[in-house]
């Protein structure tokens, strides 16, 4: 059975995000265990809150995502995603893993939207050939919850979503992909997302 370790630095519904992977089929394990991360089969990076919170949490855990990545398939979600990226200008100018190019921005209030971006909204997938969105609908629905986007490059974008503005709701680099909705929250759509990334591992 395929072993994904789900990394805990202290922020983020890590039960629910172990559930959802049990449920499609993993051997999850919520762990801060460097060598448990380094062994896994895939690594998933949930979070909710603060990038800049994020990435200090992290700390001495960054160097081991980093490494793990370029030989394992890594998934982010929500602030998960986000901390992928090079920059967040959340709280000022901070910096991300780098795994994926772009920078995480903050929605523009705009009469008629709320911030933050709450409940179902659709996803347009733009990359077909990825294999994390195998089998899926040209548009299917998922569950957001957040202020702050990331802006990047359609080369590597794998859904986009429209929320005041058009962003990349999905990203991927190689196998380090990162959705901003939560795939367990996301009932068969985040079920069917969760079995693909397991298949990557």
């Amino acid at each position: 059975m395929t072993k994904i370790a789900i990394i805990d630095y202290g922020l983020g519904n890590l039960r629910s995000v172990i559930r959802g992977l049990e449920k499609a089929g993993a051997q999850a394990a919520i762990t801060c265990d460097a060598g448990e991360i380094a062994a896994a089969d895939g690594l998933v990076l949930p979070g909710v809150g603060a990038f800049c919170e994020g990435m200090e949490q992290l700390g001495p855990l960054r160097e081991t995502v980093i490494s793990s990545a370029r030989s394992v398939p890594l998934l982010g979600i929500c602030l998960g995603m986000q901390m992928l990226m090079e920059t967040s200008e959340e709280h000022g100018i901070h910096q991300g893993l780098g795994l994926i190019p772009g920078t995480v921005c903050r929605f523009i209030r705009t009469p008629g939207f709320k911030i933050p971006h709450m409940g179902w909204n659709s996803i347009e997938v733009t990359n077909h050939d990825h294999p994390l969105f195998s089998g899926f609908g040209a548009e299917e629905y998922v569950y957001f919850v957040h202020s702050f986007y990331a802006n990047t490059t359609p080369a590597y974008t794998l859904t986009s979503t429209q929320y005041i503005c058009p962003f990349a709701s999905s990203v991927a680099n190689g196998t380090t992909c990162g959705v901003q909705f939560h795939p367990e929250k996301s009932g068969a759509v985040g079920l069917r997302l969760l079995k693909n990334f397991i298949g990557m591992c």
